[in-house]
């Protein structure tokens, strides 16, 4: 679990340092701030993943379901407010979802690396 962890500190560092390498450096800013962005996409790939993972393991966790929960809510919010509603303000959620999602499925390796 502590290498699930620590690949997680991985994959949020990641994207935080390419965009701040991309801030401080004038010539291809750009560029690594384009792949810090582009690499918040392979952060929600390797969390989704291992919830589900650790979900199968402990199905039992309430933690793991409401993190699954979660996610299947922002996929659903997505895909009808694109198709039937076209809400401006749900895209405000839509932002701010992955946000959180990310930082309670960090809670949640946290807690389980640390038991």
């Amino acid at each position: 679990m502590k290498a699930i962890n620590y690949l997680n500190y991985f994959f949020i560092g990641l994207p935080i340092l390419l965009v701040a390498m991309g801030i401080i450096i004038p010539n291809i800013g750009g560029e690594l701030v384009c792949c810090g962005l582009l690499s918040t996409m392979l952060t929600g790939l390797f969390q989704l993943i291992f919830g589900i993972k650790m979900l199968i393991d402990e199905p039992e966790d309430k933690d793991l379901q409401s993190y699954i929960c979660g996610v299947i809510f922002f996929f659903l919010l997505w895909i009808v407010n694109a198709v039937i509603a076209h809400f401006d303000f749900i895209y405000y959620i839509l932002f701010a979802t992955p946000i959180i999602l990310a930082i309670y499925f960090s809670t949640i390796t946290y807690k389980k690396a640390h038991q």
